[in-house]
């Protein structure tokens, strides 16, 4: 059953309100009619079987049945990813949302090799935010992944004062005899706790970043004896995290 995320301002009592381009995915694309069933999400994480009763250019849906589903991570993860070339950020949205992000937060690292500017970004930024909103549709996610506009290091440390644990991947721990594994920290974690995860760009992090991470409370972890890709690096450390806290 196709799942839809409808603003709360659409929802009204037990009937909902279905515009724009869902209305038009619904319609068009589905080729739904009236009676048919779709899933509906709230804003608040509430989700419902409803039924089409009018198909115009707005779709009218009814609440049938409310679902008691939990779906989300049981812990809350960001993911601060380095500014990455080409479209890699979009692979790391699309499925770092069916992997259960709760956000992600782009920032200019110093090897970042692309720089946004503002019209540039905000541009990215309604792709973006559209990537996440179909993913979380597609892996039937209780929520939408929040999608921050990028910032620098140094707002970026501020913006993980409020987290439990805060750690970052680091290709010189996978060099060191007494390294710090990433799998020893997940054990640690505990449900309901608010983890950040801070991932280097395709240079990885500089000295000087990797220092003033540490200074912050970070914690440089290593993800296995190989050195991963920028993009593979959130997937993995984030199916590691399904595994252990949802799986074992």
């Amino acid at each position: 059953m196709q799942r839809y995320f409808i603003p709360s301002a659409d929802w009204h009592m037990t009937e909902v309100t279905i515009r724009g381009d869902d209305a038009h995915h619904i319609s068009r694309v589905m080729r739904c009619r009236e009676g048919d069933k779709i899933i509906c999400n709230h804003p608040d994480g509430m989700a419902a079987i409803c039924k089409i009763i009018s198909i115009e250019q707005n779709i009218q849906a009814i609440v049938q049945e409310w679902l008691n589903e939990t779906v989300e991570l049981p812990i809350t993860v960001t993911i601060a990813q380095g500014l990455p070339k080409g479209d890699k950020f979009d692979l790391i949205l699309q499925k770092g949302t069916e992997l259960g992000a709760h956000s992600f937060i782009p920032f200019q690292a110093n090897r970042s090799i692309v720089i946004w500017d503002e019209k540039k970004a905000i541009k990215k930024m309604n792709r973006f935010r559209k990537i996440v909103k179909e993913a979380s549709e597609q892996s039937h996610r209780n929520q939408i992944p929040e999608v921050h506009s990028p910032v620098t290091l140094p707002a970026l440390i501020e913006e993980s004062a409020a987290y439990d644990v805060k750690i970052f991947p680091y290709e010189e721990e996978a060099k060191v005899g007494n390294h710090q594994k990433f799998g020893s920290i997940m054990k640690r974690i505990e449900p309901n706790q608010r983890l950040f995860i801070c991932i280097g760009p395709e240079g990885g992090f500089s000295k000087e970043e990797a220092e003033h991470l540490k200074e912050n409370g970070f914690h440089s972890v290593r993800l296995g004896p190989r050195i991963l890709r920028t993009e593979t690096a959130a997937l993995y450390m984030l199916s590691c995290i399904s595994y252990q806290l949802e799986e074992l």
